[in-house]
Order: C-alpha cells, then sequence, then structure tokens
C-alpha cells in the first residue's frame, strides 16, 4: 500500500504512449504510473480517447486502482469552464475528493519561427497550455482547499533559454511559470502547495523524432550533462509523487529543473 492510498490526483495529458521497448512514453502517462503505483486513484484526461482507455485499462488492471477517463480539450472554440467543470464534477462524484492536480497538457507548432507563427498556432499553444492550467486550477481550488492539497504544472526549457522555433510553446510555458508563483503566494495560506516542473524527458514522441530525422535530432536536441534523458515515470513521475508529500509543502513555489537524472535543482 503506497503513501497516496485513497487520494485522488488529475493528471492533464495522460493518454498511453509507450517507447519501442514498451515502457513509459509520454509524461502524462508515466506521472500516471508512479502515482498508480503508490496507490492514489486517477482522472486522466486528454484529446485522444483511444490513448485514454488504452491508459486506464493498464492501470487499472496492473495497480488494482480505479481510473476515470475523461476526454476534455481546452479551446479557444470551446466553453472551456464549462469543460474543465465538468471533468471537476465527475471527480467529485466518482471520488469525493481532488488532493493532486497536474496541468501537463500542452499542444503547440514546434519549429516555426516567430515570424512565421500564424495567430491560430500561438492560440493553439496559450489555450492548451496557459488556459488549461488557468481554468482547471480554479475549478479545483475549493477541493483542493479542503485537502490541503498540491498542484504541479509544467513549463520547459523553450522558455527558461528560449529555444529556436516555439515562440508560443515557450510563452504559454512562461504564462504556467507566473500563473503558479501567484498561486503559490494567494494559496499557501491554504495550505496548498503550488511548483512547476521543467522537464527534459524521453518519450516515444522524441523517439519517433530521432528516427524519421536523426540529422535534426542531432541538431536540435542536446544530451544532458548527466549523459542520459529524463525517464518519464522514475524521475519525473517519482518527482511528482515526492511533490504530494507533506515533507516538500516548504518547496512551495519553486521551479524544479531535471535534466537527465539530475534530481531537484530549484
Amino acid at each position: 500500500m503506497g503513501f497516496l492510498t485513497g487520494k485522488t490526483a488529475i493528471i492533464t495529458g495522460a493518454g498511453r504512449a509507450v517507447l519501442s521497448d514498451g515502457s513509459c512514453g509520454s509524461i502524462g502517462y508515466g506521472i500516471a504510473t508512479a502515482y498508480a503505483k503508490e496507490g492514489a486513484n486517477l482522472v486522466i484526461t486528454g484529446r485522444n480517447v483511444t490513448k485514454l482507455e488504452g491508459a486506464k485499462e493498464e492501470l487499472e488492471r496492473l495497480y488494482g486502482i480505479r481510473v476515470l477517463a475523461l476526454p476534455a480539450d481546452v479551446s479557444k472554440s470551446a466553453d472551456n469552464e464549462a469543460v474543465t467543470g465538468e471533468v471537476v464534477r465527475q471527480t467529485m462524484d466518482t471520488f469525493g475528493r481532488i488532493d493532486v492536480l497536474i496541468n501537463n497538457a500542452q499542444a503547440s507548432a514546434s519549429g516555426v519561427t516567430l515570424a512565421e507563427h500564424s495567430t491560430q498556432q500561438f492560440d493553439l499553444a496559450l489555450y492548451s497550455g496557459l488556459y488549461a492550467a488557468f481554468y482547471y486550477m480554479k475549478a479545483c481550488y475549493p477541493h483542493l482547499k479542503e485537502t490541503k492539497g498540491t498542484v504541479i504544472n509544467f513549463a520547459s526549457g523553450a522558455g527558461l533559454f528560449g529555444n529556436y522555433g516555439q515562440c508560443a510553446y515557450a510563452a504559454a510555458k512562461e504564462g504556467i511559470r507566473g500563473l503558479s508563483r501567484v498561486a503559490a503566494t494567494e494559496w499557501g495560506p491554504d495550505g496548498i502547495n503550488v511548483n512547476v516542473i521543467c522537464p527534459l524527458a524521453w518519450t516515444a514522441q522524441l523517439e519517433n523524432f530521432q528516427k524519421a530525422y536523426p540529422d535534426a535530432f542531432k541538431a536540435n536536441v542536446k544530451m544532458p550533462p548527466m549523459g542520459h534523458y529524463g525517464d518519464v515515470e522514475k524521475e519525473i513521475g517519482r518527482v511528482c509523487v515526492q511533490l504530494a508529500s507533506p515533507d516538500f509543502k516548504y518547496m512551495s513555489g519553486e521551479t524544479i529543473t531535471l535534466e537527465g537524472g539530475m534530481g531537484l535543482r530549484p
């Protein structure tokens, strides 16, 4: 029995993806696996129903937890308060509590220069990332206040370092960092822990990019100093587990960078 048994976590962008060796292949699914191993009941969201159902089946079968898989897409054309509110409503109806909110979902048109970026591409990044975090945080706030819960938002080195061809993605991620710091200030008195993780992870998407475009991969994806990319479950997922522990409450408001096994680095 893990220390998250009986607790409930909402993880956005947590559809099932695997690497060629069969291990977890996306950050959201890696986090979900780490939480499942600690006994947490999960609410996973995303745009791909097949990936969500695949995650639900495997997590419930392997770890004996309950998983609520809910298709949800925060976008410019949607009633986003209704979208996120429905996820929270079904979470409370099913589990009766929310202990952790993890805003991981993000779409973007990477590789497009700022001068060539369209408004639609910019909106895609802002709505799927920054606005999604904003709406989910607002909807979850009263329930997180009740449980003295945890918010974990995902930013990126693209914003920290200004990666070429990622203007909308970087803008969304830096917005998430600012939003998170304000939430940490305002929600700290309520006992809510708020942190940001900036990961560099080995994912199925990155693996496919390396296979399809080896030269572009070599030119644009740099190996971290420790000599390996972050493992989505064992490193990034486990840090998310740690941040749900009362022992990490003092770190609220910090940005945590994970670069291939370098661990926690505020």
